[in-house]
């Protein structure tokens, strides 16, 4: 553990306001971190404003009484903003996504909120950065202790909780090692199979990011955090797949294959954004240890061993209701099979008209049946001939309804999972492939009175197999979404009135 902040803009026996008057905003809600933070905060009774760079992911979520503001640290101009009032602010972002050179944006990130924190008066900035080995090399353990070192030096005091591997639906590193064990009964790895790590519960986690802001003693002060259990990634991955009733993998070490040389073929095997597997992939090579007593005597709680962590993320996910629309990891758009990806592979087109959203719903809730899809026919034609010939329901077509849909209608071999008039239409693929599917058409109004139509597929991939299938698919997709949306948007404008320009 580090030493306190040297410059703390208030004394540290000031406590924090009680969780009925405390604004606190989540800086990063989109994020996994963020996106189980948020509801835990309102479970305290917390006021809570989430930020994000774009805000339609975060309002999908449903959170009931919180505000949404977008906020970027890249453009300083969106921060005012967002951090008015607030008296507690989680930094959880980060620029893996972006690729080489992300350990750049990272800083300029940090510098940007620290200042903006400052002129906004926060009490106190929470920075969920990593555990940091003393022969870290790795740009991104380096770039997460670094962007702890810059938001420290503004005048906000910084409470940095550091944290290894994070056991929970969503955690990247949790997910690779999903995604491995349960579609791959043999793996060539390297040697950091064999490192050792304290992975600790996401609840946990969440546990201390709530509590140690309202602990005045650990304000300026950085925190290591970990399980009970010090584990190599192999025992993890062997206990994963018990867990999930998978033979355990048979894995092989090779000592020539280096963790940069095996992060090449991480989008062969892992739906994991394959920026942020690589950079995670790419500290492996160390040992993790974490010296958390200090933090473990400021928030006492019981700590989850793995396998009780891992089957707490079973249960999680085996909770999960009916959604009626795609989020990123739900278990049912995922057909409720564990062994399909968390994240999702995605394409999409989009068109706009001068169409109303009612009009171009209209058009919209006929599809499927006689309609067909408004475009590339031939290739609908095709993949549902497959299906067909493969013992799947490609060729079953047909509506309950020509003209209206409810959620449970089948249309074709899709199932409507989530209706929204002049809105939302999300449908499941009931064809026979390696994971689960979800089509997805947004109506968005524009201020001209028309409607920008977007149509998504989501694809959450069962292993090799699967991304393979989306792999050869994608350039079909584009085709398919562009000439779908355009085809829509014509149609709504023939059949109804256009709204003035």
């Amino acid at each position: 553990m580090e030493a306190e902040h040297p410059g703390l803009a208030r004394p540290m026996s000031e406590a924090p306001a009680s969780s009925a008057t405390r604004r606190v905003l989540v800086f990063g809600a989109r994020g996994y971190v963020g996106t189980n933070l948020v509801p835990r905060l309102l479970h305290e009774g917390v006021t809570v404003r989430a930020s994000a760079r774009t805000t339609a992911p975060l309002a999908a979520r449903n959170w009931p009484g919180i505000e949404i503001v977008q906020a970027d640290a890249l453009v300083p101009e969106t921060l005012p903003a967002a951090l008015q009032d607030v008296d507690t602010a989680y930094y959880l972002v980060h620029s893996m996504g972006a690729g080489k050179g992300f350990s750049k944006l990272d800083l300029h990130a940090a510098e940007n909120f620290a200042r903006a924190a400052a002129d906004a008066s926060v009490r106190c900035i929470v920075y969920l950065g990593g555990l940091f080995p003393e022969d870290a090399d790795s740009e991104h353990l380096l770039s997460r202790r670094e962007t702890g070192i810059v938001l420290r030096q503004g005048a906000v005091p910084v409470i940095e909780l550091r944290a290894g591997i994070i056991v929970g639906p969503g955690s990247a590193a949790f997910e690779i090692m999903r995604d491995l064990v349960l579609n791959l009964p043999m793996m060539v790895t390297p040697r950091w199979v064999h490192r050792k790590s304290p992975p600790i519960a996401l609840e946990n986690l969440l546990e201390y990011l709530v509590r140690l802001p309202q602990v005045p003693e650990a304000l300026g002060r950085i925190f290591d955090s970990g399980g009970p259990e010090l584990l190599t990634y192999a025992d993890m991955m062997r206990t994963l797949a018990r867990l999930a009733g998978k033979p355990p993998p048979r894995i092989f070490p090779v000592p020539v294959l280096t963790p940069a040389l095996s992060s090449r073929w991480l989008w062969l095997v892992t739906a994991v954004p394959t920026s942020v597997a690589r950079a995670l992939i790419g500290g492996l090579k160390h040992d993790f240890t974490a010296d958390d007593a200090e933090l473990r005597r400021l928030v006492p709680q019981r700590l989850l061993n793995f396998e009780e962590s891992v089957q707490a993320v079973f249960d999680t996910e085996d909770r999960h209701e009916v959604q009626a629309r795609w989020t990123e990891g739900a278990y049912p758009m995922r057909g409720h099979r564990r062994e399909h990806a968390f994240y999702a592979k995605r394409a999409d087109g989009s068109a706009e008209t001068r169409a109303s959203p009612a009009a171009v719903w209209q058009v919209v809730k006929r599809i499927g049946g006689k309609n067909r899809y408004y475009g590339a026919d031939l290739l609908w034609w095709m993949r549902e001939t497959i299906d067909w010939l493969l013992g799947g329901p490609g060729r079953h077509r047909g509506r309950r309804d020509a003209d209206e849909l409810r959620v449970g209608d089948h249309v074709d071999s899709w199932r409507v999972v989530g209706v929204e008039p002049d809105r939302r239409l999300t449908l499941m693929m009931g064809m026979r492939a390696m994971g689960s599917g979800v089509l997805e058409f947004d109506l968005e109004p524009l201020a001209n009175g028309g409607t920008r139509l977007t149509a998504t597929a989501y694809w959450h991939p069962a292993g090799v197999g699967g991304l393979v299938y989306w792999y050869s698919l994608f350039p079909a997709h584009l085709l398919i979404f562009d000439r779908m949306t355009r085809n829509i948007c014509r149609l709504a404008e023939a059949r109804g009135q256009p709204s003035p320009a």
